[in-house]
């Protein structure tokens, strides 16, 4: 197979062929996967169920131009090379663009100039001080929910005193193993690596390879239908736009107007209930023994702690209603972001328009801050995934310039508003499925 004449079919890892994009384009089913970077083209085929951010993130790409993704996700792009040419067989033919279907070249390159830009400002660079505090102020957090209890009896409101300290660390060693799975904390990625399995195995007693494999998808495809897993619900309830009109085609489609309903109250309820099974199953099924003992160790000092105090199963409801408190916590600001926005099918857009197009910000303050773990900037945060949160306000003043320039709608809002966008955004849902529904 040739582009423009080009040379014929390639052989494997050798780099001896040139392609059109439309022959890339065919390469995109999970049995045959190409994708190009800096108009180098890759088999990612048989290596994609080895990619350390798993299968689906680097699936997500097939047929298509991921060199933003790749910028986006990788320190050491050097390093990952050595693990691309095995794969590479060959390149753009010299007469096809850079890049691939209506993605826009102007944006891109200003993009990558402001990416650039960034590096060399140190923008990139950590603060060590920054994690190490927000690490002792966790612990002060747990050993505060313990002492109190400990010294002051386990009445009603020491209880609920314990419980909301419990979620508050909880809430915030989310965010804090958030910045090491990113890589946005060592330079070198194994440390990130190794201390991220520490702060979500010991302190919230999850998996790393678990958080990484879902929440790298999100970053990569966020709010596309059938590869964001945080909206791919449809068989569930609906969200957006587009889903209300769709689920009527749907065998579950009796069932919505229940299942929409629950969506209210849904998340924060199941979230307690299923979390620890949805992650110990996935741990055990992929063998992740390391991940595994890193969560035990989480569990075995909570139960130390508390069963003197409280008996097994008073134990069980209290680590069950902080789970409760702080996954209302984490529902609402991870939501706040991203619900009200688009939701739609592939498009295929450039990395900075598929971006903001589908995050907003929420205004800056010491509160703000500190209550979304710096998410309230989630439009820096999904641009430069790797930056470490406390440059976001550095760079988001450059962002806006750039939206401006290429009229891309950069939207801000007020902690409060952006809470009720989740409700408006929920409503409009529930109409457009309740007109889909009576005229079917």
């Amino acid at each position: 197979m040739g582009g423009g004449g080009q040379q014929t079919e390639p052989v494997s890892g050798k780099g001896t062929g040139f392609f059109t994009w439309e022959e890339v384009q065919k390469h995109s089913n999970r049995n045959d996967q190409w994708l190009v970077v800096k108009r180098k083209v890759y088999n990612v085929t048989n290596w994609a169920k080895r990619h350390p951010g798993g299968f689906r993130v680097i699936s997500h790409y097939a047929g298509e131009d991921a060199t933003e993704v790749f910028a986006a996700f990788h320190p050491d792009q050097d390093f990952v090379q050595k693990f691309l040419k095995p794969l590479h067989i060959g390149e753009l033919a010299a007469t096809e663009p850079s890049q691939d279907r209506e993605k826009n070249d102007s944006i891109i390159k200003d993009f990558d100039s402001l990416r650039v830009q960034t590096e060399k400002e140190g923008l990139f660079k950590a603060k060590p001080l920054f994690f190490l505090l927000h690490l002792g102020h966790i612990i002060l957090l747990e050993a505060l929910a313990w002492l109190s209890v400990c010294y002051w009896g386990t009445s009603w409101t020491m209880t609920f005193l314990c419980a909301t300290l419990l979620a508050t660390a909880q809430a915030q060693a989310g965010w804090l193993q958030h910045d090491f799975g990113h890589l946005s904390v060592f330079r070198k990625s194994k440390w990130n690596h190794l201390v991220h399995k520490f702060v979500i195995g010991h302190l919230k007693g999850a998996s790393a390879n678990w958080w990484n494999h879902r929440h790298f998808q999100h970053h990569a495809k966020p709010n596309i239908f059938r590869k964001d897993p945080d909206i791919n619900v449809m068989d569930v309830f609906v969200l957006g736009n587009t889903q209300p009109v769709e689920a009527t085609y749907s065998p579950l489609f009796s069932y919505y107007k229940l299942l929409s309903l629950y969506f209210l109250v849904g998340p924060p309820l199941l979230i307690p209930v299923f979390y620890n099974f949805n992650i110990f199953y996935t741990m055990i099924t992929r063998r992740d023994w390391v991940d595994l003992s890193w969560a035990m160790t989480y569990y075995i000092r909570y139960y130390f702690c508390f069963v003197p105090l409280y008996g097994f199963w008073g134990s069980f409801a209290l680590q069950l209603f902080a789970r409760f408190l702080e996954s209302h916590w984490f529902v609402w600001v991870t939501q706040m972001n991203h619900l009200p926005m688009e939701m739609e099918h592939e498009k295929r857009q450039d990395w900075m328009t598929t971006q903001l197009l589908s995050t907003c910000n929420v205004e800056q303050s010491f509160f703000n801050d500190w209550f979304s773990g710096h998410l309230n900037f989630q439009i820096e945060h999904h641009l430069f995934p790797r930056m470490p949160r406390h440059n976001y306000h550095l760079v988001a003043p450059q962002v806006r310039a750039l939206c401006e320039k290429h009229g891309i709608p950069y939207e801000m809002k007020s902690l409060w508003r952006g809470m009720v966008d989740v409700v408006r955004s929920l409503k409009k849902s529930g109409d457009l499925w309740l007109d889909a529904y009576l005229h079917k």
